[in-house]
């Protein structure tokens, strides 16, 4: 009888414990308080458009900055302060998206441009502004086009 009051408290605690981390948590912060880093970043491709918004996002071990800024262009860094999210109605600025990406584009969509540029575990994906979705290596090179 003791041991099954025993597991029924640890079976609690634990499925306790893992909700609890698993919650994401959102944190507005001060844009003068990001990462100098961050700072840089947005003040070399994008000076003319001021922070709206600056929030940091905790779930489990993973921590990103969501920065979101006046002309509807949302960037996310990751913990070590590397951009790998870019996302706008309009066109993102070609000094953020790799060369050989933004080469690749210029050649086969030249009446298109980038919306989206996202940096993934083992590639990157870009996002036309006619809704095509192309995925390249981390080198840049071309792989697929994503349906």
């Amino acid at each position: 009888m003791k041991m099954k009051k025993f597991l029924s408290l640890i079976l609690v605690f634990l499925s306790t414990t893992i909700t609890l981390l698993g919650c994401e948590k959102e944190t507005s912060i001060n844009p003068n308080k990001l990462p100098t880093e961050i700072l840089n970043y947005i003040s070399t491709h994008f000076p003319d458009n001021p922070i709206k918004k600056a929030v940091i996002e905790k779930e489990w071990l993973k921590k990103s900055y969501e920065i979101k800024l006046y002309d509807n262009i949302v960037l996310e860094f990751n913990k070590d302060k590397v951009i790998v999210d870019i996302e706008a109605k309009s066109k993102l600025p070609d000094s953020v998206i790799p060369d050989l990406i933004l080469q690749y584009v210029i050649k086969n969509y030249p009446d298109n441009y980038i919306i989206k540029w996202e940096l993934e575990y083992k590639g990157q994906e870009i996002k036309l502004n006619n809704g095509l979705e192309l995925v390249f290596d981390i080198d840049g090179s071309f792989l697929w086009i994503d349906d």
